[in-house]
């Protein structure tokens, strides 16, 4: 199990292990996420990795552009942690 931190300064907190996708270990915990399809199709879900490596699942290049891969972003339906991570949520 890895630890998730929402947005530094807010300071929420959960667990989520390698095998689960940020999405659904943020919802089990109660921590709201913005969310859509779950496919990585709509874009909803984006956040941002800014501490941590993270493996990032198939996403649509519409939602998810190449700059935004590069800078961390994923979508939470699409994100599996590979160590503690920080995330910043993406509110549209």
């Amino acid at each position: 199990m890895f630890t998730v931190q929402v947005n530094r300064l807010v300071g929420e907190i959960f667990k989520c292990s390698s095998t689960e996708d940020v999405l659904t270990a943020a919802r089990r915990h109660g921590v709201s996420i913005p969310l859509g399809c779950r496919g990585g199709g709509c874009g909803m879900c984006k956040i941002q990795v800014t501490e941590g490596k993270f493996e990032r699942g198939t996403s649509s290049m519409a939602v998810l552009t190449e700059e935004e891969r590069k800078e961390n972003y994923s979508l939470a339906c699409k994100t599996y942690p590979r160590e503690n991570i920080t995330i910043e949520i993406t509110l549209k």
